[in-house]
């Protein structure tokens, strides 16, 4: 023991800090045995905090918008990034190095700042979020339908593994709380000293409305008998823990959303093309080696079944065992330790019987599970673990090392003839997080890729080009889904902003495009419009929804045509030659250039003065639907469709519905015009 006095852990529920019942659990230094924390929530009322974060969190997350969320959770980040070396002291307690604690501390941050910034480029400044065109339900536009997405009115339960508390809190609630849902984290107990902490500092900024964040430490209690239809419950953790919650009786009764990111036997295949002496085999080992030892081997994206081409089994074997045999446990508060110690006692004992189920098909070829040597601290009293490789000769015949994951500093090397047998082994993991390809070879690359992606939630092909940009195999990205099939759960956590709708209700409106337009915030084709002061100069103070500028008309020339041609270099046949034109099924002549089309349109509707509309920056959506042949007039229909004030700034991003028609009104061109508005015109003085 420590003179250190162990802290008690509280739990945050229904708007007050609180301290459990009973006697306390202890949580013990995963490197030291000391006592480090107390944990127990008997007692506490579950279903008082569902109710507090459905009719206070809620409700005060819904007034405000997608961006005002995440300028919530972009302030709440940059806070945290100026206490993370709290964090870091503090995570030194679960046994992971200064190294092994960045991705959990450092990268849980950065995921929430990545949300944050996503959401404010990608999402619409808004309550509810139209997904999708405007389908056209009758011949006359006068009946419509289009899907929108609304934040759910129940809680996001996160119940989280211990092996990443920073992270696997943050990936979870920065798109839950983005989406308007309140959230109630339940970080498992090996490390919730951790999470806590965390979690207090901020709720302690007071950035985030009461309700919209609540943690519980300790067990969950009669929670989840209280869950509804509107909540969400998301689950990190062992498969058969994840199968008991996802059939819990009131998540199956109330047809509870639920994903679960479980066990993943995650592989990385060595090409045949990635000899030794490769820069890819080099790559593969170091790969290897990093992901066994990382973590002290305690990631659900880790390394456990190495495949190989027969041919270099022996060559991978030993590369492998001379880098591991580098690698010594120590204590994580040591500058020098490369790989820190389990999370408890108890886990290293099951990473041992789990290594033991896989000897029944496999061999040790280096390391003892049995014998500790570290570089520094009491093997006696720390949860340390030298790195232990296996080898297994029957790779396709055996079944231990596909089906038991030994959660810890250990992997089994596997032979493979052909690239379909890798394939075939990598499928019988029956489902992973990731796995991985190292291959200088395209065509491999690419039949490797596409056998595993049926199985693999994500597939990382690393070589020379990308060796020193890689994030690497068992980095889970804030853009890119994490998750996996089968096995692995089945679910999706993050994917950027799909990430988001996981926590909103798809719903399917239908009606007139008025009121289409009234619901969504946006304007639809045959919804009313204005006119008057051309809409260029308003600001975003003075524009609406529908203000609309209705252009002249302009004819189309044959010498414009060809001046184009000339001054742009697109000499294309069809705006040139009239026999190859006409030759052309799509064409009756010569046409004239769809960007031609679109500059001309541009000088129709652009008003050329100084002025609220600050830039233009892109164009979606773009299509030429009507040939345009010369003596043709064009005209423009241009029209404010959505309206996105962006928060913290003078400026927003407005979208305008552009509408390009010939003398017969038919639409030759219709496209989406985006320009950056400011709030107020003049800007002020310090913009």
């Amino acid at each position: 023991m420590t003179n250190e006095t162990p802290r008690r852990l509280e739990s945050y529920l229904s708007g007050a800090w609180r301290t459990g019942a009973g006697e306390p659990k202890p949580l013990f230094d995963a490197a030291t045995g000391d006592i480090h924390a107390l944990i127990g929530s008997e007692g506490l009322d579950m279903a008082a905090a569902l109710d507090w974060g459905r009719t206070v969190g809620g409700p005060a997350l819904r007034r405000h918008t997608t961006h005002e969320r995440a300028m919530m959770l972009k302030t709440i980040g940059l806070k945290l990034l100026e206490m993370k070396d709290d964090f870091h002291r503090e995570s030194l307690h679960t046994g992971a190095t200064p190294r092994d604690a960045w991705p959990d501390i450092d990268g849980g941050i950065g995921t929430m700042l990545t949300f944050a910034s996503k959401a404010r480029r990608e999402l619409p400044n808004a309550r509810v979020l139209p997904e999708g065109p405007v389908e056209q339900l009758s011949k006359d536009g006068s009946f419509v339908g289009q899907h929108v997405l609304s934040p759910m009115l129940g809680v996001a339960v996160h119940i989280n593994a211990f092996n990443f508390p920073v992270w696997g809190m943050l990936e979870k609630i920065a798109p839950a709380l983005i989406a308007g849902m309140p959230c109630l984290v339940k970080p498992a107990s090996t490390g919730a000293y951790l999470a806590e902490l965390v979690a207090r500092r901020i709720i302690d900024m007071g950035i985030l409305p009461d309700g919209a964040l609540q943690i519980v430490c300790g067990g969950v209690g009669d929670l989840l008998d209280h869950v509804t239809e509107q909540d969400v419950v998301t689950f990190t953790g062992s498969a058969a823990t994840g199968h008991k919650l996802r059939s819990h009786p009131a998540i199956v009764k109330n047809s509870v959303r639920f994903t679960m990111e479980a066990d993943s036997l995650n592989a990385s295949i060595l090409a045949p093309d990635a000899v030794a002496g490769t820069p890819e085999f080099d790559l593969f080992v170091k790969e290897v080696q990093r992901e066994m030892t990382s973590k002290a081997g305690q990631k659900c994206t880790a390394i456990r079944r190495v495949l190989v081409p027969k041919s270099q089994e022996q060559a991978v074997i030993d590369a492998l065992s001379a880098a591991l045999a580098k690698v010594q446990p120590g204590l994580p508060s040591v500058a020098a330790t490369r790989m820190g110690a389990l999370a408890s006692l108890s886990d290293r004992d099951t990473v041992r019987a789990q290594i033991a189920r896989i000897t029944t098909d496999a061999e040790i070829v280096f390391g003892d599970p049995d014998a500790v040597s570290t570089s520094s601290g009491d093997p006696d009293k720390g949860a340390f673990m030298n790195p232990v490789l296996l080898h297994c000769a029957n790779s396709m015949t055996a079944t231990a090392p596909h089906d038991t994951e030994a959660f810890g500093p250990a992997a089994t090397v596997m032979g493979y003839d052909g690239v379909d047998e890798a394939i075939a082994l990598a499928m019988k993991g029956r489902g992973s997080l990731v796995s991985s390809v190292f291959t200088n070879d395209d065509t491999l690359a690419a039949e490797l890729t596409l056998g595993l992606a049926p199985q693999h939630g994500r597939v990382l092909v690393g070589n020379r080009d990308s060796a020193k940009t890689s994030t690497g195999h068992g980095s889970p990205l804030a853009p890119l889904i994490h998750g996996g099939p089968g096995r692995a759960g089945g679910g999706e956590e993050m994917g950027g902003m799909r990430g988001v709708k996981h926590f909103m209700a798809r719903t399917a409106i239908q009606g007139t495009p008025r009121m289409l337009a009234k619901i969504t915030g946006q304007w639809v084709a045959g919804a009313p419009a204005q006119s008057g002061m051309h809409p260029f100069r308003k600001s975003l103070a003075e524009l609406h929804i529908g203000d609309q500028l209705v252009t002249a008309r302009r004819a189309i020339t044959l010498e414009d045509t060809e001046h184009f041609a000339k001054f742009t270099g697109d000499t294309f046949y069809a705006h040139m030659d009239e026999v190859a034109a006409k030759a052309n099924p799509f064409f009756d002549d010569r046409v004239a250039h769809g960007y031609l089309i679109v500059s001309f349109a541009a000088g129709l509707f652009v008003q050329p003065d100084p002025g609220p509309v600050l830039a233009n920056y892109g164009i979606d959506n773009l299509r030429f639907l009507t040939p345009v042949y010369f003596g043709d007039s064009l005209g423009v229909q241009l029209t404010c469709k959505e309206i996105s004030p962006r928060e913290g700034s003078v400026y927003g991003e407005v979208r305008w519905d552009c509408c390009v028609t010939n003398q017969n009104d038919e639409v030759v061109a219709q496209y989406d015009v985006l320009t950056m508005v400011a709030k107020s015109w003049p800007l002020p003085d310090d913009a």
